[in-house]
Parts: C-alpha cells; structure tokens; sequence
C-alpha cells in the first residue's frame, strides 16, 4: 500500500544562506546572491558562492580529505535533521544524494599538484569521488540503511527527491535523508563551462546577469550550495506532532533520447504528464512551477512550449518563476534546493519572483511572476522542474499540507 510522504525538515547551505525561511524571504524580496567571482586563473564570471564556516562543522583532523562538497553536504543533511525535530535519526535511515561534478575542488588540487611537483594528495580518491558526500553523511549521522548517489547532471538531486520519496512511499524506509550537493566554483571548471558558451555574459551588473525567459539573456550562472529535506510517513509525522512543511506527492522523469545538451519539449512533457498522474492531479491543480529556467536561449523557450503543450489554454492559469536568476545555477543540487524553494511557497503561501525580466520573450507564453512579494494563499499544489545534459528530465510534485 502506497503511504503519503511528509517533507518534516530541511536543511540548506546556499548563496541566500542557511536559513530556510530567510532565504525564501530573501527570495521573495527579489535579492540577488549573484556577485563577479574573478580570481585571476578563470575567465571573469558571474557566480553564486555560498558562505560557509567548515569550523562550524568539522575539526580540523576530520577536514583531511573532505571536500567541500561533502563539507556543505553534511552541514545541510544535519540541519535538515535538527529541522525536522528528530535528535538521532534510525539507523535504517535512507540517504538519497544527487551531485553533479562530486569533489571539484579536489579534483583541481590533484591536477596542480601534479603538473607542480609531480606528486598528488594522497586522500584525493576519496574526496573526489561522487559518493563521497553521501557516504560522509551516513558516518556523520551514523545511518546503516540503503544509501545512493545520484549524478545525472542537473536532474541529480530532483531525482534523488524522487526515489528517496518512493522508497518512504512503498516503505523500503520509514525516513530518508535525501538532497543534492554542489561546489564547482573552481578555475578548472569555470573555463569548461566558458567553453561551452553558455556563461551569461559579465557586465556592469554582475547580480542580474541571469535573466531567464527574458529576450536580453545571455546565459546561466553558476552556483553553489547544499539542500536537504527529511522526507518521512504522513501519518507518523501527524502521529509525532512534527511540522509538515508540505506533502511530496509525486514525480516523473524522462530521457529525450535526443541530443546530449539540446532539450526537447516531448521529452519534457513526458516528465510532466507523467508527475501529474503520479500525483493524480490535473494541470488545473497545479498554481505555480518553479521552473528549470537557465535563461539560455534554447532553454527557456523548450520548457515553455512544454508547459504550454500541458497546460494548453489554461497556461495563464499558471504562474511560473525561475529562482536562478537569484542563486544561479547549483547543477547537482539545483533541484533539490528549488525543490525546497517551491516546498516553501506553498508553506508561506507567496511564490517567489523571475527577477530581472525587463521584457519577456514572446517565445515564453507563460505567465511569469516578474514582481516581488507576490501573495498566493489559495496555492495548493505546485511542481519544479530539473532538466539535465544528458536528455533526463525530472518533475517533482508538491502539496499544501493538510
């Protein structure tokens, strides 16, 4: 028998901060994490880094070896925890990670280090490899159950949400520990992405170079951070008279089979239909998507035709924001963390802004929220997408707690 899934705690590291109802009221407000990161070694870009105290986190012994990845990752898995109301989680605890790149930052030491001296850190296999993070959390939080990593580009952690739900869901676990984690603002990095063309372009207002669904944009903003959430039974989250944020109603991913970096609006569209009869709603349910939104010039108009296709008419009905153009783009944990952002929506009843959209593309028929502070009590259920490199596309399904 399917159970329904309660999201009782969450935990961020992110550009906007630690605080999750600050940060959407930062969100809210329409306030920019955005600044020009140029250290010398990378082309200057625009970038979302998130500030983080490892202190506050680890000792200085068990720093050796942990990236920064696995750094915010625990940080975020335990605050989502302490959120959640839970002191020690069970020990068959499910943890769900999505990441996209794994230990960057370790990966970039090795290669100096190597072309330097000839020599490389010794820990560097195990702090760049992409179930390091997960695996750090399981130690820090002493879990014993299934433990998975996810790294489909930036489907990784809506994807890792999605599983993690089902397994709660069809009791495989009674709670799960699920995100995504990403920290990629590193040289190496920033010039592959610089590579590809599909940086926004750096002008005299780094904070809002990322402008999706408008007809100026340029291109994404890379971001960095951490998001957790504590997904556990409905019923035993009432029964322990925990905070429900909201209910994780269901989910749908896709390939488009198509292309490795190009979207394709069936594939996307499959992902869509297939959230809302997981969920058992209807468009007509559904009041606000938080969308993938990467104000890249395909991108963009791709998601919006697929929502218009699913919506048809109705598409007016729906109101739509991309929260990247104020913490850019976090890869790996892009949907976990805009997962949380539309949890919180329908907690505080407000839908966050597309910020920096002077004029819409005519190309993006969709209702877009432009203006901050936008009031909507009456939402009860809302969706994010997560479209990634590599044709999987991922729609995840939320509700009003009841």
């Amino acid at each position: 028998m399917k159970r329904r899934v309660a999201v009782t705690g969450i935990g961020l590291v992110s550009p906007h901060g630690d605080a999750p109802l600050g940060v959407f009221d930062d969100l809210l407000a329409g306030r920019s994490a955005v600044t020009l990161g140029d250290d010398g070694d990378a082309p200057a870009a625009a970038v979302a880094r998130a500030p983080f105290d490892a202190t506050r986190w680890f000792t200085r012994l068990q720093l050796a070896g942990v990236d920064r990845v696995s750094q915010i990752a625990v940080a975020a898995a335990q605050m989502a925890r302490d959120d959640a109301g839970i002191a020690t989680l069970d020990a068959g605890t499910g943890v769900y990670v999505g990441t996209g790149m794994g230990g960057a930052m370790a990966v970039e030491e090795s290669f100096r280090s190597h072309y330097a001296s000839g020599r490389v850190p010794p820990l560097s296999v195990p702090a760049f490899m992409p179930n390091a993070p997960a695996a750090h959390v399981a130690m820090r939080e002493k879990l014993h159950g299934p433990v998975y990593t996810y790294s489909i580009a930036c489907a990784s952690s809506a994807v890792a949400l999605a599983e993690a739900a089902k397994a709660v869901a069809y009791g495989e676990v009674d709670c799960a520990l699920a995100g995504g984690t990403e920290a990629l603002l590193v040289p190496g990095a920033i010039r592959a992405w610089h590579a590809l063309q599909t940086l926004a372009r750096v002008d005299d207002e780094p904070w809002r170079a990322c402008r999706p669904f408008s007809t100026d944009r340029t291109g994404l903003v890379l971001g960095e951070g951490a998001a957790f959430v504590v997904l556990e039974p409905y019923d035993a989250a009432l029964s322990r008279g925990a905070r429900i944020y909201a209910e994780f109603a269901g989910s749908g991913v896709s390939c488009d089979a198509t292309h490795l970096t190009k979207p394709d609006v069936t594939g996307q569209v499959r992902a869509i239909t297939a959230a809302l009869r997981n969920s058992a709603l209807n468009p007509s349910d559904i009041g606000y998507c938080n969308a993938h939104g990467t104000a890249t010039r395909i991108g963009d108009v791709v998601e919006c035709k697929a929502l218009e296709s699913v919506w048809g008419d109705a598409i007016g009905n729906l109101a739509v924001s991309s929260t990247k153009s104020m913490h850019g783009h976090l890869l790996g944990a892009a949907g976990a963390l805009e997962s949380i952002v539309t949890i919180l929506a329908l907690y505080r009843g407000a839908i966050p802004p597309n910020m920096h959209c002077d004029e819409q593309d005519i190309e993006c028929n969709v209702a877009l929220v432009r203006d901050p502070g936008h009031g909507a009590p009456a939402l009860r259920a809302a969706i994010s997408n997560s479209f990634a490199f590599g044709g999987t596309n991922t729609t995840l399904v939320f509700k009003r707690a009841t």
